[in-house]
């Protein structure tokens, strides 16, 4: 079946063409490089894996329940939409929004596969252009795997939401080499991070908890690649060229905070755009994921450089500033224990059904000798 036939609303045709800015650059240096961003890139290629076999597939999703949402989570819990609903509509419901949540992350994936491939073509430095060639094959993997999630388990799809878009947008339309790394590495990455780690650490459904735990394995080290890369750049930066980018910040945390309501699956289910807007705004659940969901966009602004007086204030605003102290070293240590720890209780368990074979094989075998 295409993937067409999948989405719940038809995509704005079939391919989007963002025209190409700024020039390709290429290094004649062959023998140096940054110390932290040739280690990085050796952890890239050490950390490469294969979606089809680390993955279980097998494990079975009911796609009207896939992440096992409370039903207190979600938006229309409460009003009086909900009291109308059958437990039909209600799975229903759970089934569009999961469908809507891992589209967003296929599409930011596909997203951020083109930017790093945009990196690999326009940043200066060699050592910067072998990570992120690692990054854009990683990424490929993460849309390959939400891809297969979405047209097997769930069998739905969403189209790419307006704002990511227009995000990605700005961000592919840029000449700057670094805008790129700001937009994709920083904003969008540090978002999905703490999208992925929210239902991650809350699913009880193995499948998606294996997927986000293998995903933000890698997504830890290119965020860390975009911190070591913009940290050395923006130093040179003059006061004007850092507000710049301070201002694309401000934008872009805008959207992607405004773009996380999920309106576009109450106006399927027939509530009116303006209606469903308040609906979501009103919710606590969603206050609570919007502050989640900059807790690892702002340390990282912060520890880049960009914390002028602008910036400072638009995250007071939002009611994220305090993030800022919060320590990315220590979240990422805890991406890569989680997604290890998964790892050494899935091949345990695997090697014990193989022992337990081979112990009735010969128990059988020893049987039919006596």
């Amino acid at each position: 079946m295409s993937t067409h036939d999948l989405y719940v609303n038809a995509p704005a045709g079939p391919v989007w063409e963002v025209p190409a800015a700024g020039a390709a650059r290429f290094s004649w240096d062959y023998d140096d490089g940054r110390d932290r961003l040739l280690a990085l890139y050796q952890k890239g290629k050490d950390k490469q894996w294969d979606g089809a076999t680390r993955i279980d597939w097998s494990i079975e999703v009911d796609p009207y329940d896939p992440l096992g949402t409370p039903d207190e989570v979600l938006t229309l819990h409460g009003t009086r939409h909900w009291a109308k609903m059958t437990e039909k509509n209600k799975g229903d419901l759970r089934r569009h929004y999961s469908s809507w949540q891992f589209s967003q992350f296929l599409h930011g994936e596909q997203g951020a596969m083109v930017c790093a491939a945009r990196i690999v073509e326009s940043v200066p430095d060699l050592d910067a252009k072998f990570y992120s060639a690692t990054q854009t094959m990683d990424e490929a993997r993460h849309a390959e795997i939400y891809g297969r999630f979405l047209h097997e388990k769930i069998g739905m799809l969403y189209p790419i939401n307006d704002n990511l878009r227009g995000l990605l947008d700005d961000t592919l339309r840029d000449s700057r080499w670094d805008m790129p790394y700001l937009g994709m590495q920083v904003l969008i990455e540090g978002l999905a991070l703490a999208a992925f780690g929210m239902i991650r650490d809350t699913t009880d459904k193995p499948l998606p908890k294996q997927i986000l735990a293998y995903v933000m394995q890698d997504e830890a080290r290119h965020v860390a690649f975009g911190r070591m890369a913009l940290r050395d750049y923006y130093r040179q930066l003059t006061d004007t060229e850092l507000r710049e980018r301070e201002e694309f910040v401000i934008e872009g945390c805008h959207l992607m905070r405004d773009r996380l309501r999920g309106v576009e699956v109450l106006e399927n289910f027939g509530i009116p755009r303006k209606e469903a807007e308040e609906l979501s705004e009103q919710s606590e659940f969603l206050h609570l994921f919007r502050k989640l969901l900059f807790s690892r966009i702002v340390p990282c602004v912060k520890d880049i450089g960009l914390w002028g007086e602008r910036l400072q204030k638009a995250y007071l605003d939002m009611g994220v500033f305090d993030l800022g102290d919060s320590s990315l070293d220590l979240l990422m240590r805890q991406d890569e224990e989680i997604a290890e720890a998964l790892d050494r209780e899935r091949f345990a368990a695997e090697e014990a059904e193989r022992v337990a074979e081979v112990e009735a094989a010969i128990e059988e075998g020893a049987a039919e000798v006596s």
